[in-house]
């Protein structure tokens, strides 16, 4: 009896050890929109997601146009882009959250969904960009974002895809052919 209960113990152990550790999804999160409201990712289940940290007064700004561009040609069903402004590198997002939509706006024409202006690296990370970034918790790899524009592709199971290069332009062959295959 003594060795039946030693057995269920250890049994019970391990499936608690293995449900703690099981892998988180993209659509486990839930991150705050740009005018501050409650956004579950789980809403994308089914889409492929493409995932860039952003920021108004970098030199790779200009991507906000090709960004908006794929979304136009692509969002929808199927396909959405999920910026995260963020102010890490060389304080190139400075502003609040209305100059942030406005200037999106204004400048670009941005419709894709906007986040609240996170942090994507250091010591107070949003929790969505430790997923991206943890091969512990994504279960694919390990990354540091480098720079403004990194992306992050997502596939429609919530499952981190690639990393991609904040040089490499959205509309790159790259992201088009994962977007369409």
């Amino acid at each position: 009896m003594k060795t039946y209960k030693s057995l269920t113990l250890i049994v019970m152990l391990i499936v608690s050890a293995m449900t703690l550790h099981a892998q988180q999804s993209f659509h486990d999160f839930t991150v705050k929109t740009l005018e501050g409201e409650e956004f579950a990712l789980s809403q994308l289940k089914g889409k492929k997601v493409l995932v860039v940290n952003t920021a108004s007064k970098c030199g790779l700004t200009g991507q906000y146009e090709q960004l908006e561009a794929i979304y136009k040609k692509y969002g929808g069903d199927d396909f959405v882009i999920v910026g995260f402004p963020a102010n890490n590198f060389m304080k190139q997002e400075p502003g609040n959250a209305k100059e942030i939509r406005e200037f999106c706006t204004l400048n670009y024409g941005v419709t894709f969904p906007m986040m609240a202006k996170i942090s994507v690296k250091g010591d107070d990370m949003a929790p969505i960009y430790q997923w991206l970034t943890q091969k512990e918790k994504n279960g694919v790899e390990d990354s540091n974002v480098k720079w403004n524009f990194q992306k992050y592709l997502i596939d429609e199971s919530g499952k981190l895809v690639k990393v991609v290069s904040p040089k490499t332009k959205p509309d790159s062959e790259e992201i088009i052919n994962w977007i369409e295959g």
